[in-house]
């Protein structure tokens, strides 16, 4: 079977659910934003050590899920719930245990690590103002949505994380 199937040359692509839609629908715009932030997430994964690795790839395995919410809103097997937030309260909550977080404004790009994590949360404060616009023509997952936000929160710390281990590391060696 072929990649291209040609039917999108006109425009148009069909949700899982089997709906025709305008390649500039909401929905659409918003699943491309997803998708950017799950590839943004795994350039930040490749070079992750463990844990944070195995943390980066749950994450995109959840926004795979949140992709098939989008396109196929009926299926209750896409829903969130809200253990997926929880979960990322925790990771956030057990990171900022690690480190003395600075209150200041940061200048991104600390290292490598923080940069691909801040390009990330970036896309995924994107993605959250698209889910908004989607959710008001067409409704949406709250939980989905909430998750989302939590997520940006998670990228930040987890980037702040990454500089301050790299600070860390520097000051030993000085």
């Amino acid at each position: 079977m072929s990649i291209y199937t040609k039917k999108g040359d006109s425009g148009k692509t069909s949700l899982m659910d089997g709906i025709s839609v305008s390649k500039s629908d909401d929905r659409i715009e918003l699943l491309g934003t997803i998708d950017e932030l799950n590839s943004s997430i795994g350039l930040a994964k490749v070079i992750a050590d463990h844990p944070l690795y195995d943390e980066l790839a749950r994450r995109q395995q959840e926004l795979m899920q949140m992709m098939s919410g989008i396109a196929d809103p009926r299926n209750p097997d896409h829903r969130f719930s809200k253990e997926e937030t929880l979960i990322l309260e925790e990771g956030i909550d057990h990171m900022e245990s690690l480190f003395p977080r600075i209150k200041d404004s940061v200048l991104y790009g600390g290292c490598e690590q923080s940069a691909r994590l801040d390009m990330a949360r970036a896309v995924a404060r994107r993605a959250e103002r698209r889910f908004r616009k989607a959710a008001v023509n067409y409704g949406a997952d709250p939980k989905a949505m909430q998750y989302l936000n939590r997520l940006s929160d998670y990228l930040y710390v987890a980037a702040r994380y990454a500089d301050y281990l790299v600070s860390a590391q520097e000051a030993q060696t000085s």
